[in-house]
């Protein structure tokens, strides 16, 4: 029994190994989450679908004990960050609204001007005002922070203003055309693209810079980043220019004729050119091809405006359609048809379309926000609708949201007109980055800083999140990119075997000499049919010229000329 009860023991009690084995294989069941640790992972989820950047690393799959560590740390301050931004979200304290209609039977478009300036605030409502200026048709434009307003008529005249204040700035008459005029990274600074140059002058009205390769140019665009001028011209070059150095960064032809329209993508600071043809090209200052080419228009492009987010262009043509593109895949969403041709766009802060179609100007909510599914539904009906009341002789020429205000800038034929459009601009503003209201301190400083943190042109591409990744091309092959006019490694190649392929004899010291004499010492078949046809050609000709001598009569016969 005694043995038997040691056998039993010995096979019952289980080894060292076996007893770890059984450990790890019965796993301890998760703890149920408290509501406050459900709550807090429900908030970090939002906040990295809101401000995230990116996945988190997997720190289980880093092995060096240091490394994890490090990984651990950036986390932990990259979540930090984004609850901190999401935090922030209650000192947002302004809204944005619409126009609602009381009944399904009333529309917001058939809504006057006079209606909303006496419903709205009386600070508001004087934000609301009509320029009657005689050197039209103008064009306009206003600062980043939408304090100073730009005005530049086709016949010569310039005009600054802080149109919130009434203060006016400066004003210039040129006597000279007009095409286009632009501010700079601030209102100390704008461009003017006049009859055969483009000038720079300051907040004075003082020209302080000409830049003369700029020939001629229509349309032009700054892009604030990259502190870039960038300009095409009628013949059809595209020109970038630093504004910081005064340098050309990149010169390329569009070879599509004079163009029809410009617009910037404020995503990555691809600029958008529209042809006469229809197409809208994709450039970018490192490219000498255009990067994409989109059959946007089956007529000339009239107008392109880009959304906020980049995703989405607007094109206007001359076929009367008014067509919504994703740029992300390439393709049409939906397609509106206008009365006339659209000849100006622009997309507000909140999604506001603003089109201009012959004498009046149409303002589209909801043209770009998502419906149903992932695309934007098509929209019935406009949300506002403006007739100059000076006639239908007025024509509007651009059209422009003013950033972080509810005002639609019209410039016309015959001046300028500030509209009120209820929910257009953004309610809660950034004052790091664009301040409304800031002082002639922070602007230098801001000026400062924005130099320090000045993008490269070499940052421009369709997609930037390529900034921070690693660049696995070789030495050799980056500086053959670089260099545009390197020949491929391709062409290398075939020159090379033209080289060791090429006949031999055919540069030899006597075949050198019988092509500089021309072969005169050489007679053949070929040689005498052709002296034979020129000796015909110039009899035929003497027997023309004596003939007309003939029937003019002497007194005439002088002015007969030689070969026609």
């Amino acid at each position: 029994m005694d043995q038997l009860d040691k056998i039993s023991g010995q096979d019952t009690e289980p080894s060292n190994g076996q007893h770890r084995q059984t450990t790890l294989a019965r796993k301890r069941p998760t703890a149920v989450l408290s509501q406050e640790e459900r709550e807090r992972q429900r908030q970090v989820a939002e906040a990295r679908k809101k401000y995230g950047r990116g996945r988190p690393v997997r720190l289980n799959q880093v092995k060096d004990k240091k490394l994890k560590s490090a990984l651990r740390r950036i986390e932990n301050k990259y979540q930090d960050a984004v609850l901190g931004a999401k935090d922030a979200e209650i000192l947002l304290e302004n809204q944005s609204g619409f126009l609602q209609p009381e009944s399904a039977l009333e529309r917001t478009y058939k809504v006057r001007q006079e209606d909303i300036s006496e419903a709205v605030s009386v600070q508001q409502a004087k934000k609301s005002f009509e320029l009657k200026l005689d050197l039209g048709p103008y064009c306009a434009n206003y600062t980043r922070n939408g304090k100073q307003l730009l005005l530049a008529g086709q016949k010569g005249h310039i005009a600054t203003c802080d149109w919130r204040s009434g203060k006016p700035g400066c004003e210039l008459n040129l006597n000279e055309t007009v095409r286009d005029a632009k501010w700079l990274h601030n209102d100390q600074y704008f461009a003017v693209a006049q009859k055969k140059h483009v000038y720079i002058y300051d907040a004075a009205g003082v020209e302080i810079h000409v830049l003369r390769k700029y020939v001629e140019t229509s349309h032009l665009e700054f892009l604030p980043y990259h502190f870039l001028l960038a300009g095409v011209e009628n013949s059809g070059f595209l020109r970038y220019t630093d504004t910081s150095t005064g340098q050309i960064v990149a010169e390329h032809p569009t070879r599509k004729g004079p163009p029809t329209a410009l617009a910037q993508n404020p995503y990555n600071a691809i600029l958008h050119v529209g042809h006469q043809n229809g197409t809208v090209s994709l450039w970018s200052p490192n490219s000498t091809d255009p990067l994409i080419r989109i059959q946007a228009n089956t007529g000339a492009v009239r107008s392109i405006a880009m959304d906020r987010s980049g995703h989405y262009m607007l094109t206007g043509g001359q076929d009367s359609r008014l067509k919504l593109w994703d740029i992300r895949a390439l393709k049409e969403v939906h397609s509106y048809s206008t009365r006339q041709p659209a000849t100006s766009i622009s997309i507000s802060d909140r999604g506001l379309a603003a089109v201009v179609s012959g004498t009046s100007t149409t303002i589209w909510k909801d043209l770009l926000t998502a419906g149903n599914s992932s695309q934007p539904g098509k929209v019935q009906s406009p949300y506002l609708n403006y007739h100059s009341s000076l006639g239908t002789q007025v024509k509007p020429n651009t059209v422009g949201f003013c950033p972080f205000e509810d005002i639609l800038g019209v410039a016309h034929s015959s001046g300028f007109t500030s509209l009120i459009v209820p929910g257009a601009g953004e309610a809660n503003y950034d004052a790091l980055e664009v301040n409304p209201y800031e002082t002639r301190t922070q602007r230098r400083e801001a000026e400062v800083k924005s130099l320090l943190t000045k993008l490269q042109p070499e940052t421009i591409a369709l997609d930037p999140n390529f900034i921070g990744s690693l660049d696995v091309r070789s030495a050799e092959q980056r500086a053959r990119e670089k260099d545009l006019d390197a020949p491929s490694r391709e062409e290398e190649k075939m020159a090379m075997l033209k080289e060791r392929n090429r006949a031999r004899g055919k540069n030899s010291a006597l075949r050198r000499h019988l092509r500089k004499k021309g072969g005169k010492n050489i007679i053949d078949e070929k040689r005498v049919r052709m002296e034979q046809m020129r000796h015909e050609k110039s009899e035929r000709e003497k027997e023309r010229i004596t003939g007309e001598k003939m029937e003019l009569g002497p007194a005439l016969a002088r002015f007969v000329g030689g070969s026609r």
